[in-house]
């Protein structure tokens, strides 16, 4: 079993998204900080303000340059605090960092900002994505050049507050507004599906309306609510011999799993655990080749004593057969 790597260690991050760009690897991560705020089911202790990025060219063993703050809250007309996951795409030489925040009234939705560079510094547009909700979003370049963003979490992530793309009746908007399990799906019911939108040439837009993620079971019937192996948040998408592999974080019962299919919008069929569980609440990745090799980004709690917001990045050769099903691993 190959060994993991603490990538940071001098700083607390988490959620990495790691791309190859002009020959070096770059991630870009969350940045935790003990902001003060009570634990709570909404993740209101997660108050991460800004976004750092960091790359390396040699994974396992090299060293890993942080480049510093490339967008901060301040910056963000439309964001008030919490500024959780993101990633980044390239497209005609400039590079795209969609992200999600909370506005004013206390609702996730996704940002963009705009680089000359993977190293940034990003402007952010004035106004979030038109449509757009949630959390965790994955940027996926498919071959053709076409960009989709895959996003979507529950509890703090506010994903069960939305069906079809409206917001339930049920869910008030605010500061008021807080987990409320009545609006989750149980034991048979279809469980809460990630979302895909295939975004507008420009990269600043969705160009339709989300879409579901569907994963389903070996009986080619969406995997239920009730199953420990069904989507709660961190999307990830990458491709691999022409196969698209969507995966995931399964949240409260703690595993990264995925699913493979034929195409950008699923349906994606199931195909196991890669990663068990880790020290700390969450479990957030991304999946990327370089130089010839496929690696897991993770994180866990292990450096601040199971802090669950204070998190530490982490990077493990991703095992791999030869039919192309990923093994399951254990960070070590």
């Amino acid at each position: 079993m190959a060994k993991s790597r603490y990538l940071f260690p001098k700083d607390y991050m988490a959620d990495p998204s790691a791309n190859v760009f002009n020959g070096r690897l770059y991630v870009y991560p969350s940045h935790d900080w003990d902001s003060g705020e009570c634990f709570d089911d909404d993740g209101g202790h997660f108050q991460m303000r800004d976004y750092h990025v960091l790359s390396m060219d040699d994974v396992m063993n090299g060293e890993v340059t942080d480049h510093g703050v490339i967008l901060d809250v301040d910056q963000v007309p439309w964001a008030e605090k919490q500024m959780w996951d993101n990633d980044v795409v390239e497209k005609d030489g400039k590079y795209y960092l969609i992200f999600s925040a909370k506005d004013y009234t206390g609702v996730f939705h996704l940002g963009v900002a705009v680089a000359d560079r993977p190293e940034g510094p990003f402007v952010p547009q004035a106004a979030p994505i038109i449509g757009s909700y949630s959390i965790d979003p994955c940027v996926f370049k498919d071959d053709d050049g076409q960009i989709y963003v895959y996003f979507g979490g529950i509890w703090g992530g506010q994903l069960q507050w939305y069906r079809d793309n409206k917001l339930k009746p049920a869910a008030s908007v605010g500061e008021e507004a807080k987990f409320n399990p009545n609006l989750l799906p149980e034991g048979d019911e279809d469980p809460l599906p990630s979302r895909v939108a295939r975004m507008t040439d420009d990269v600043l837009q969705f160009a339709e309306a989300p879409r579901p993620v569907v994963i389903l079971g070996e009986d080619g019937k969406p995997l239920k609510a009730s199953d420990p192996h069904r989507f709660f948040e961190a999307s990830w998408m990458h491709k691999k011999d022409g196969k698209y592999y969507f995966s995931y974080s399964t949240g409260d019962t703690h595993y990264l799993c995925y699913a493979v299919g034929d195409n950008p919008y699923g349906p994606f069929t199931y195909q196991g655990v890669i990663l068990e569980p880790v020290v700390g609440w969450t479990t957030h990745h991304s999946i990327v080749e370089y130089k010839g090799q496929w690696y897991l980004f993770h994180h866990d709690c292990v450096p601040s004593n199971d802090t669950t917001w204070l998190r530490s990045l982490k990077v493990i050769p991703l095992e791999m057969d030869e039919d192309g099903h990923i093994k399951t691993m254990v960070s070590e």
